[in-house]
């Protein structure tokens, strides 16, 4: 029986670009950030080039297995990094496209609620859950990527799900419905219109504004919808020549406010029963990598 042929190196490149989207949607879905994500597979790109093709007999295993392994290095550091973060730290969104089928990103497996979630899971919990609940990956790969046991990856997993189906939130997934609501919160918060904003906000609603430091931004989550809507009309009363852009953020609806034809900030949504309960304003200009464009082209 003859052996079968060695990997070339145009061959294991071939490989390795038709896979890129699957493995920046790895790593962000570990990372929570586009460039870090980007950064790790790039990372992944450089060690099998280094590496003995000849060695490998699963390339796609080995690419996914060492991306992970990256990405988890990345976000044990982080973990610490974000204790100091001045402010909230919010996820980095994704613009995605209307039809999930037209995404390369694989952004839309990951809704911007589960990102919010997958951050208060530890790393192991965490890349468990994406590489076997989100990518499908068997618990032999996960193992791989973690150095643990299968049986002890598929507690990882258990206990990752149980805790994101304890903290996610249920939101409304009617389409129709959804749209008008961020709509009207769009028109409403553009045009100063408190009325119309306490009209749409949940009494318990809350806001989280994530600037970083380098832009203004609420340091603490602000709470109630009177509070919210006067910090959000204090917000757009900045910017009279805003324009607000409904687009599409890890598969949900989400607004974009432009000023001088530059993205200004990120806003996701909570909305359930018609009426939004959380408020995820990302302004922090570094965050901004996951748009297809940061002009309002």
């Amino acid at each position: 029986m003859n052996e079968p042929e060695a990997t070339t190196a145009e061959e294991a490149a071939a490989q390795f670009e038709a896979l890129r989207p699957r493995l920046v949607g790895v790593a962000y879905g570990l990372l929570g950030t586009v460039a870090e994500a980007e950064d790790a597979v790039q990372d992944a790109w450089l060690r099998l080039q280094r590496s003995d093709l000849a060695e490998i007999e699963d390339l796609t295993g080995w690419l996914v297995t060492t991306t992970a392994r990256l990405a988890l290095d990345v976000l044990r550091s982080a973990r610490h990094r974000r204790e100091t973060y001045i402010g909230p730290w919010l996820p980095e969104p994704v613009e995605t496209a209307p039809d999930p089928a037209d995404t390369l990103s694989l952004a839309d497996s990951l809704s911007w609620a589960m990102l919010v979630v997958l951050e208060t899971l530890s790393p192991a919990e965490r890349t468990a859950f994406v590489l076997h609940d989100v990518f499908g990956h068997t618990f032999d790969q996960v193992a791989a990527a973690l150095g643990r046991t299968p049986a002890a990856c598929r507690k990882l997993a258990s206990r990752a799900r149980d805790h994101i189906e304890t903290r996610r939130p249920r939101f409304d997934v009617d389409p129709e419905r959804h749209r008008h609501t961020v709509e009207a919160f769009a028109r409403a918060s553009r045009e100063g219109d408190l009325e119309g904003l306490l009209a749409l906000l949940d009494p318990d609603a809350v806001l989280t504004s994530d600037g970083g430091g380098l832009v203004s931004a609420a340091r603490k989550p602000v709470h109630g919808a009177d509070k919210i809507a006067r910090f959000l009309i204090g917000v757009n009363a900045k910017y009279p020549d805003q324009v607000k852009r409904i687009t599409h953020v890890n598969g949900g609806l989400a607004v974009l406010m432009l000023v001088g034809g530059e993205v200004s900030s990120v806003t996701a949504l909570g909305i359930r029963d018609g009426r939004i309960r959380t408020v995820d304003m990302i302004r922090n200009p570094e965050k901004f990598h996951g748009l297809r464009t940061t002009r309002g082209h």
